[in-house]
């Protein structure tokens, strides 16, 4: 009996093969889309968008106080915004850093990503690129609308613009840590409930480490530790080297860098930690997802 080759009707694509960069380019803006729900059900978008609201909401009532009381300056800086709301900007890392990644592990489809000429590390780089930008776009958005609001209450245009720079280079700063650090322990489980629980678990416990350590030093006079402690909280890290480099005001001035070395120890962690987790992500996509 010979073999016989059956015509079924299917079209054959003769159009433009866009390659590679195509493929990364669909992927990030795929993540962006997905991490705030767009074009999916109603109830994936519930989270992503009350955490934006409870982020912008604060910026709006900071801009009516300035205005009504015409104060010469906002309550809260830039720089101190994104500390003293760290813990929206973590439910929106742990709610969104699975999503990028867990849903692939857990149908384990990346060896169809890979049938197109796509690399592990394209792959990464678009799931990463967008969580990042994610991030930055939660936190810049609401900075904005404090700028906006502090010019509307006519205050320095000059000065207003600077802690708007200042604090959107600290919000990208702080979104390139935080998603190479969500994407890390996203990617230890399939299950992406488990990885929302295990994001905000370890951002919480090292926050607490760290101010319990900054704590104890500080009763011990010892000031050089209470400082470089802040390198064990993502926060904390970025708010110590606002301090150091733009000269602003710490959200948490009694243990803020008073001295080169100890903003250069934050400097570090975070290097550290980006390249550390950009490290890991590399290698847990080589050896231990199958093709």
């Amino acid at each position: 009996m010979s073999d016989v080759i059956h015509d079924i009707g299917f079209r054959r694509y003769e159009g433009e093969r866009f390659g590679r960069g195509w493929i990364v380019r669909s992927l990030l803006i795929d993540t962006i889309r997905g991490i705030f729900g767009l074009g999916r059900p109603a109830r994936s978008k519930v989270m992503p968008w009350l955490l934006v609201a409870i982020l912008a909401l604060p910026p709006i009532v900071i801009g009516l106080v300035v205005l009504v009381t015409g104060g010469d300056q906002p309550p809260i800086s830039y720089t101190q915004y994104l500390y003293q709301l760290n813990l929206p900007i973590s439910l929106f890392l742990a709610a969104a850093a699975p999503y990028a990644v867990s849903r692939d592990l857990r149908h384990g489809v990346m060896s169809l990503y890979l049938s197109r000429p796509l690399m592990r590390s394209d792959y990464l780089a678009a799931r990463y690129a967008g969580l990042v930008i994610s991030m930055f776009a939660i936190m810049a958005v609401p900075q904005t609308l404090l700028m906006v609001a502090a010019l509307l209450a006519e205050l320095p245009v000059g000065e207003q613009l600077t802690g708007w720079a200042g604090g959107l280079l600290m919000s990208a700063l702080l979104a390139v840590l935080l998603a190479a650090f969500g994407l890390a322990v996203a990617t230890l489980t399939p299950r992406r409930g488990v990885g929302v629980a295990a994001i905000i678990t370890i951002l919480l416990v090292g926050q607490g480490f760290s101010f319990t350590l900054s704590g104890l030093a500080a009763e011990q006079n010892l000031t050089d530790l209470a400082a470089v402690a802040g390198a064990l909280d993502p926060y904390r890290i970025v708010d110590g080297l606002s301090s150091w480099v733009l000269g602003v005001d710490a959200a948490i001035g009694e243990f803020a860098p008073t001295a080169a070395w100890q903003a250069g120890v934050l400097a570090l962690a975070w290097l550290l930690g980006v390249l550390g987790f950009g490290g890991f992500l590399l290698r847990r996509y080589r050896n231990a997802v199958p093709l």
